[in-house]
């Protein structure tokens, strides 16, 4: 069959909810189409209850949320920043805005994330160097907890700061505890893609109220207090609006329910792929008190399995779940293998790059029913022969 007699199966699609409307037609009402209005305070005050820190800062994006952060944290040109290699090029992208360089560190195979070997290896390395690293990124990929009493034991044993990037992670926790408020900046995104959405968007949050100030002040084009328009710092436009933060609220009283059901979609790709040859629902297993929001089911081929198909490869598994109108999409490329950063430092690199190699996210959406799930499955039967 052609992919045009199914309907498109999107990777992970925004997901609306009841009361989103509500939220922005009051806005209308009131004439609240300014960047500044109640939706953009609410929904700052929902994501302080949601994440458990007392100071949020809505944005235009999440790469806007990572580009203020490091800010805060004095990060400026000639500085490294310690960045894992597996995640979105946003996660770096910010560091080379302020004229310092990305330092990348590879992942361990049990969460995916940073690992802390290669991690006090590299921070040894560059102070060896006379570079002692401005700051660390942390991210949780594919809303998997990194590991964190190690990592941040590495930070405070180094007194390094840590800008914690939870783009993917709202919702996900360790030790109960929401992340996004373990490192001194935490950030989200609300991309349409994410588990929650404003179309686009992003936050900044914080326990501290003087970084929180110095965030909205500078993503105000930093106006001074003054009755003109009087600059004496570089500023951003990078306010989130009060329409778009209005879609945020209706949104945030939704996380609990997504979260619930991204695990289930999470879930039944284990149990039903479980008897697929070469394939399994990776990563299964979750650090010791933690718990990930499953934004994405990933997969991964073991090429080494006798019962593999040898032609099999998650690209022509993309290509195959095309034909039927599925989405996909390969895991990240490490971004040391990127031809932006190919001068950057990197420490390892074997385990991100065999992860590329091997794995392909699959559509994850909230709103799939069972019989989308199964369409996707039936897909990979297909292409596994």
């Amino acid at each position: 069959m052609r992919s045009q007699d199914y309907d498109r199966l999107y990777l992970s699609p925004p997901h609306l909810g009841r009361h989103e409307l509500n939220y922005v037609h009051k806005a209308f009402e009131d004439n609240w189409v300014a960047p500044a209005g109640p939706n953009l305070a609410g929904f700052e005050a929902d994501i302080c209850a949601a994440v458990g820190v007392p100071y949020c800062v809505a944005l235009s994006s999440g790469t806007a949320a990572i580009h203020l952060g490091l800010i805060l944290l004095g990060v400026g040109p000639g500085d490294e920043v310690l960045c894992p290699s597996f995640t979105f090029v946003a996660t770096a992208n910010p560091v080379v805005y302020l004229g310092a360089t990305p330092v990348f560190i590879d992942s361990e195979a049990d969460t995916w994330n940073l690992c802390p070997e290669r991690l006090r290896e590299a921070i040894l390395d560059r102070i060896g160097k006379g570079k002692k690293p401005k700051a660390l990124i942390v991210v949780h990929l594919y809303g998997m907890p990194a590991k964190l009493p190690e990592i941040l034991a590495l930070a405070q044993e180094f007194d390094i700061p840590v800008l914690e990037d939870a783009a993917e992670a709202l919702g996900s926790e360790w030790q109960q505890q929401p992340l996004g408020g373990f490192g001194r900046v935490g950030v989200f995104s609300f991309n349409g893609n994410k588990i929650l959405t404003t179309s686009g968007g992003g936050a900044l949050v914080t326990y501290d109220r003087a970084l929180a100030e110095r965030a909205r002040f500078l993503a105000t084009q930093a106006k001074d207090d003054a009755p003109y328009y009087q600059h004496s710092q570089l500023g951003y436009n990078y306010r989130l609006s009060n329409i778009l933060a209005g879609i945020g609220r209706g949104q945030m009283e939704l996380l609990e329910e997504r979260v619930k059901r991204r695990r289930q979609i999470f879930e039944w790709y284990r149990e039903h792929l479980a008897g697929l040859p070469g394939l399994v629902v990776a990563p299964a297993a979750e650090p010791a008190g933690s718990r990930s929001n499953r934004w994405l089911t990933t997969i991964l081929l073991s090429p080494e399995d006798a019962d593999t198909p040898p032609t099999a490869t998650p690209e022509t598994l993309r290509q195959h779940l095309e034909t039927r109108n599925i989405e996909s999409r390969p895991l990240w490329k490490p971004l040391h293998l990127q031809p932006l950063f190919a001068d950057a430092p990197v420490y390892g690199g074997a385990v991100c790059a065999d992860l590329f190699a091997r794995g392909l996210c699959l559509p994850s959406g909230t709103a799939m029913g069972e019989g989308e799930l199964r369409r996707v499955r039936e897909a990979l039967v297909e292409a596994l022969g």
